[in-house]
């Protein structure tokens, strides 16, 4: 299979067009796009990715099945401790070889993935099946503490760390319980002189 696409996920399939149930494997390593994920978590542009994918001719195009492994690297949403770890997805698409006109409405909310000039370009395929995969707020572990919100120190390392933290709303009760004492601190000395006369 020789890429002629610019994208190193283009695969040619001339051989198995038009051949209803003749049938290639593709077992290969190639690197991952870029911004191949999320913010916070993803595979590095160029990260391997491990193919292990059956195509098959069909009536209506290739039939790509199989597995990917994809090498993930992101941080823990809590602690933002590095998070590395091999994800394999499971896939199974058809790649079309004529798509339904744009008004069709059967396929209108769908992703249609299509044989352009005797090619497949894994890509779109393998970047909706990973990355829907990935976790949305990522963790190193699932009891992860995470880090303190006041001072954003590792709660892991000091699990009794905490912060006495008045609510600014009870500010002005505050200012009302110290006045008393403030009154009695001035009271005092009056007394003294009062009694020094």
């Amino acid at each position: 299979m020789n890429h002629r696409n610019s994208s190193s996920l283009a695969f040619g399939v001339r051989e198995l067009e038009h051949r209803p149930g003749t049938m290639e494997t593709l077992d290969v390593e190639v690197p991952a796009p870029k911004d191949f994920g999320t913010a916070l978590i993803g595979s590095p542009e160029g990260a391997p990715m491990d193919l292990q994918l059956r195509l098959e001719s069909v009536h209506d195009g290739i039939l790509v099945s199989g597995t990917v492994i994809v090498s993930v690297h992101g941080e823990c949403s809590r602690c933002l401790d590095p998070i590395d770890y091999e994800l394999p997805v499971d896939v199974q698409e058809l790649f079309v070889f004529e798509p339904s006109p744009k008004g069709d409405e059967n396929v209108e909310d769908e992703q249609v993935y299509e044989v352009t000039d005797e090619e497949i370009d894994l890509e779109p395929m393998l970047r909706d099946a990973v990355i829907t995969q990935l976790p949305f707020q990522p963790v190193c572990r699932a009891d992860c503490p995470g880090l303190c919100a006041q001072c954003g120190a590792l709660l892991e390392n000091d699990p009794d760390h905490h912060h006495d933290v008045t609510d600014p709303r009870w500010s002005a009760l505050q200012g009302l319980l110290t006045k008393p004492d403030q009154d009695a601190d001035t009271s005092e000395p009056t007394t003294d002189t009062r009694e020094e006369r």
